[in-house]
Formats: C-alpha cells, structure tokens, sequence
C-alpha cells in the first residue's frame, strides 16, 4: 500500500463536517423543526431548504465513503489488533462519553428553552453516525485485512480495472439501488438510527476503502469525468425537484447521491490535494467540533431568536455563533487540556524530556 499522503480526502472530511453545521442549523428555521427534536424559529425560511434538498442526498454517505478511506490509511501500519485498538481509542471512547455527558446537555437546553421538566436519559443523538462506523470496522476488518494481505493478486486487479471505468458511481450505484429497493425508507435522507442509514452507511464504508485500495486509475477517472458526474447529478436533482416534490424514487436519488460524490472526488482531487497550516488544524478540529456542535447551536438559537432583527441576520448569527463558540471550546478546553483530548478522539500530546529528544535524534 502506498504511503501518500493524500490531504483532499482530509479536505473533505473537514468541508463535510462544515455543511453538516450549515444543515444543523437551516433546520432551525423550518416548520418542522421541533418535530425532529430541534428548537424552532418562530418565523421560518423555507428558501433555505431549497440547497439542503440538494445536499441531503450526498452529505451522510460522503462521510461514510471518506471513513472506508481513512481506515485504509490506519492499516498502513497497524495489524488488525492494533487497527481495533486505535478505533476503539478514537471512535468508541468518545461515542460513549458523548452519550452520557455531550447529547444529554443540548436536549437540557431543549427541555428549558421549552419549559418541559428536566429529565437527564443519554442518548445517542447526533453520534449515532460514530456508532454505526465502529460496527463497520468490527465487520469490515477481516475482509480488508484478507484484500491487503493477497493486494498482488487478482482480486485487487479486478477491483482496479471495475474502479477505473468511466461508469463507476453508476457500477457501484447499483449496490445502493438494491438497498433502497429492498428496505424502501420513508425517506432517503433519514439516515439516523434508520436501517436504511446503517446499510447506505456500509455500503459507502466499504466503497471508500476499495477506492482507495483499488490505486490512482480510480483518481484519474473521476478527476477526467468529475464534470459529467456532476452535470448528471444536477440533471438528476432538477427532476428530483420538479417533478417528485425534491423526493424522487429512491433508486435515482442513490444514483444521483454517488453522481455527486464522485464529482465532489474529482474536484477534490484536482483542486485540494495540497498540504497547508489551515488544513492540519481544521483537520484537528473537526471531529471534536463534530462531537460538540449540537449543543453550541441550541445555545445560540436560545440566545439570537429572542432578538428584534431580520430573519436572515439571525439565521447568519446563529451561524457565527455556533462556528465562534466551537472554535472556542476546542482551542481553549478540549485542545489544551491534556486527558479531555481522547474523549474527543485526539491523541494526548507527550511531553517529551531532554533525554527522550536526544534518544530519538541519535
């Protein structure tokens, strides 16, 4: 397996984390906002929700497929008892302190600004997403260790030449098109705690490590093909649009869900595989803020909805104030404070002595 290092997946995972806040938040301002277990405008915007359509159909699995992708740069160098160890570190450790010490305080700020009587049950919340990954990588391991152990063989030359071809989202999209049509969610986008959301989950998991394992073809495709996958999905989104209410038959927004992703991997490709300062501290920061986020929004909306200004000010607000107030807990509290650091799946920083500096530099 090669070493690269490829810095636009990290891109990704830190843009996808960052329309994840945007979502969070354009909720806020629809109708059916408290229905979901979200603290409601009393006036709404329901333009907003017009882009979210759009996005909805490709945000959760991108962050699945980009998950298979980094545990195939965890394997690099770990046997799998090492790789199981390290995701329980990183993904299951701070899942269980999230639920009992994170979730609970934006449902607390829930049941005041509402006035319900206090009730502290933890609850998965918004990690159900960190949940379903550990799962995967406890299924998933012996196979990906079994393809890294025979990556000569022919197995890893099939899968690179099907990966190659221009037609791949559609190759792949058919896996996707057989789970909708056999779990047939209410709703493609209703991801959490769904078994629509675990299978779309595990499918994109898998696919994000085969692209990765089957080599650079695959890259080279979709940056070569990157605009016809995302005209297709536009295509695919203006009659998701017009015709079906923005919720088409479930085998075309599968389709159009990897159309997107596999655009969005060409351009990442092309346009953000390059290391900077900027991207190895929001590449840091974004699992925390992930962790974090709920409760810092509620915080804001309870605050900034009060306010006598426009709609579209609160909106940009409350979207100032959820990314200012992450950004504060992480730099100030969770970075800098050494044994909080694994709770939010950072490592602890070493400190290292005068004696360790010298060992390793003889």
């Amino acid at each position: 397996m090669k070493l690269e290092r490829r810095y636009d997946i990290d891109w990704l995972r830190v843009i996808a984390i960052g329309l994840l806040l945007i979502y969070h938040i354009a909720i806020v301002f629809q109708p059916w906002a408290l229905f979901i277990g979200f603290i409601k405008s009393n006036d709404s915007i329901e333009a907003l929700w017009k882009p979210m359509t759009m996005l909805n159909v490709w945000r959760i699995p991108l962050l699945f497929y980009v998950s298979g992708m980094g545990l195939f740069f965890a394997m690099r160098k770990r046997n799998w008892k090492q790789l199981l160890l390290e995701r329980t570190k990183r993904i299951l450790l701070p899942f269980l302190f999230g639920i009992v010490a994170i979730t609970p305080i934006h449902m607390y700020i829930f049941q005041i600004h509402y006035s319900f009587p206090f009730d502290y049950v933890p609850h998965q919340g918004h990690l159900w997403f960190l949940r379903n990954i550990f799962i995967y990588v406890l299924l998933l391991t012996p196979l990906f260790y079994y393809l890294k152990k025979h990556e000569n063989g022919k197995v890893k030359k099939v899968i690179s030449s099907i990966m190659s071809h221009p037609l791949v989202p559609i190759i792949v999209s058919i896996f996707f098109v057989i789970e909708v049509l056999l779990v047939k969610p209410q709703m493609f986008a209703l991801y959490a705690l769904t078994w629509h959301g675990f299978l779309n989950g595990f499918l994109a998991f898998l696919f994000g490590f085969l692209l990765m394992y089957s080599g650079d073809k695959f890259w080279k495709t979709v940056n070569k093909w990157k605009w016809m996958y995302l005209g297709l999905a536009a295509v695919l989104f203006a009659i998701r649009y017009t015709q079906f209410n923005t919720e088409s038959p479930g085998y075309l927004m599968a389709i159009e869900s990897n159309l997107w992703i596999f655009g969005v991997f060409g351009l990442g490709f092309k346009y953000l595989n390059r290391q900077s300062k900027t991207l190895s501290y929001l590449s840091q920061a974004a699992y925390p803020v992930y962790i974090i986020h709920m409760f810092v929004l509620y915080a804001g909306t309870i605050l900034i909805l009060p306010l006598e200004i426009s709609i579209i000010l609160k909106f940009i607000c409350i979207v100032m104030f959820t990314i200012l107030g992450c950004y504060f807990i992480y730099e100030v509290i969770i970075r800098r404070i050494n044994f909080l650091r694994p709770l939010f799946g950072l490592k602890p920083k070493v400190k290292l002595n005068n004696k360790t500096i010298n060992s390793i530099k003889k």
